[in-house]
């Protein structure tokens, strides 16, 4: 019997996996993950795993995985349709018959309705009698219609249920627009009560890169509390993956983009000409967000605001930014408050020049450390350029004489004295990163002896090329598109990875979207075990084009030369050849 990949799909949205995994496995919170004892091998130490962010589960123990569907086949020792009875008995829903109609597709088709509409009203309203107070902001903050038109800004009248009265007109129900966020509901005394979510309030509409209004940020007039009202997650929107202006800036960074605190900085860049700012949503930037942006710009210029909390947020963002390979910028903010401000008051060649005197990550770090010191003290410079030789240490020959050049005359300390703390630092980085890596090649290792795929073994880089690109188009399905032309299954080498990629294929050419629960039909308990591993890759690698480009140039040379087993290799030219990849 096959099963409905939108069915399959809505069955994971209602699947709450903590609590059907909870009801077989004692689970404790471990950040966002939960873990347990195993309970499919016997271990005194929890190493099983379950990802509600995916609603799947890995054991690092004996390496079971995949998702909610796999986990009570396996466990109940159930057939595979058996299994998804059971599941979906558990989320309340019906098995499809014949005909099933799409249900979770057209759940989102209408969320992007209504928010289109939704859209359209808030700009409406922006030039009525109603919006005259919205109108009065964006004209104070000096955007001209022309702006205001190209972001779609808008109103939200001070009413409990204008947009609600008017979403239903044009035939859209309760249900769906509370699903949208644009409603919100109460109970009193057995009744329900919907209304507005969004109330006098100037609107931002947040639009994805396909050009969708998947939700929406709205912003009191005044300094009442709370500043914002925005959408929630919905079935369309996740804050944590939301970068406002994207959609514009796309097209127009050359490689770069400015990073901003809030909507507000955006707009008035673009209107002064600087169309490639954007900003992250949520209340925290997110590892999400930079692997988006690291896929289209090779350089970014952090301009979050001068006060304590905006270096704060420029701090983390660094951190994570660091992890794609991207150039990064800091811009110390003076003049003004943000980038609105300097706008205003300074005008755009003050702020062009404030881009151009940047400070690349190196020198933000040093200017970190150095503020935490007195350097008119002997104890002050000695605990400076100890923490400034950790710095360079991680740095080029280039940098390092550059900088010990200028550290040597701000202290005083010979510039041969800081080369030779900072020598003495690179040795012990050097040796923690081999010790880190001598773990990380072990770890691979023991993922080499796949019991689901016994070739792989003797194609060591084919195999490891295969799964690097199965993970990143099941995680990165925009990527397809450019590569599918190289991209057929008899690229492949190994059978079982050639056979994941043959289902993976099929629900890129349908555009149904890549989920692990997809894989359940046409793969047994234990074949999911690799998947998931694989699917978990993810996490670890670059997950960009040119990754995948090179995976593919690896199978296509591999293709060429004979194969060579693992045993037949001495440990360090094992290494080595697995290195190459």
């Amino acid at each position: 019997m096959a099963i409905n990949d939108n069915f399959l799909r809505e069955l994971q949205e209602r699947t709450d996996i903590e609590q059907l995994v909870g009801s077989y496995v004692d689970l404790k919170r471990r950040g966002k993950t939960f873990v347990g004892l195993c309970p499919f091998h016997n271990e005194k130490t929890p190493s099983f795993t379950v990802y509600p962010d995916s609603n799947s589960f890995y054991c690092f123990g004996c390496g079971a995985g995949g998702d909610a569907i796999t986990f009570i086949r396996r466990i109940e020792n159930l057939d595979y349709v058996e299994a998804v009875k059971s599941v979906a008995q558990a989320a309340g829903m019906k098995m499809p018959e014949d005909g099933f109609d799409d249900t979770l597709s057209k759940k989102r088709n209408r969320i992007l309705s209504a928010n289109r509409e939704a859209a359209k009203f808030f700009y409406k309203t922006l030039y009525s009698e109603n919006g005259a107070a919205g109108l009065a902001y964006f004209n104070k903050r000096m955007l001209s219609k022309e702006t205001i038109t190209h972001f779609g800004l808008g109103f939200a009248p001070d009413s409990w249920d204008s947009l609600r009265n008017h979403l239903k007109s044009l035939g859209y129900s309760d249900l769906e627009l509370y699903e949208a966020n644009l409603i919100k509901r109460s109970e009193k005394n057995g009744s329900v009560h919907y209304y507005d979510n969004f109330r006098n309030r100037v609107m931002f509409p947040i639009i994805d890169l396909r050009g969708n209004v998947v939700g929406f940020s709205g912003r009191v007039l005044d300094d009442s509390k709370p500043k914002y009202v925005n959408t929630a997650d919905t079935l369309v929107y996740k804050k944590g993956n939301g970068i406002f202006a994207m959609n514009f800036a796309k097209n127009a960074n050359e490689g770069k983009f400015i990073i901003v605190e809030g909507q507000m900085d955006v707009i008035t860049l673009h209107q002064a000409g600087f169309t490639n700012a954007i900003a992250c949503l949520g209340t925290a930037f997110t590892q999400e967000q930079a692997n988006l942006i690291s896929r289209y710009a090779d350089e970014v210029y952090l301009c979050y605001d001068s006060d304590g909390a905006g270096q704060t947020a420029t701090r983390k963002a660094v951190a994570i930014l660091g992890s794609t390979g991207l150039r990064i910028k800091i811009v110390k903010l003076t003049g003004g408050k943000d980038a609105d401000e300097i706008i205003k008051l300074r005008g755009k060649e003050y702020f062009r020049a404030l881009l151009e005197g940047a400070a690349n990550k190196i020198e933000y770090d040093l200017l970190n450390e150095r503020s935490k010191y007195d350097l008119s003290t002997d104890d002050g410079s000695v605990n400076f350029l100890n923490a400034a030789a950790d710095i360079l240490a991680a740095t080029g020959e280039i940098e390092r004489d550059i900088y010990a050049s200028r550290l040597s005359r701000e202290t005083g300390v010979s510039k041969e004295a800081i080369l030779a703390k900072v020598q003495h630092r690179t040795a012990v980085v050097k040796r923690k990163a081999a010790e880190q890596k001598r773990a990380a090649e072990t770890r691979m290792l023991t993922d080499l002896k796949d019991k689901n795929n016994p070739e792989k073994e003797k194609n060591l880089r084919a195999a490891r090329a295969e799964e690097i690109i199965i993970a990143s188009l099941a995680r990165n399905q925009d990527f397809y598109p450019k590569l599918k032309d190289r991209l057929t299954p008899d690229l492949f080498i190994t059978a079982f990875n050639q056979r994941i990629y043959t289902v993976l294929l099929q629900k890129l050419e349908s555009g149904s979207g890549v989920e692990l629960s997809f894989f359940a039909e046409s793969f047994t308990p234990q074949e999911m075990d690799s998947i998931t591993r694989i699917f978990r890759l993810g996490d670890e690698i670059g997950n960009t084009p040119q990754e995948v480009e090179d995976c593919i140039n690896v199978l296509e040379k591999e293709k060429l030369t004979a194969n060579v087993k693992a045993s037949e290799l001495s440990d360090e030219d094992f290494l080595k050849l697995f290195r190459k990849k």
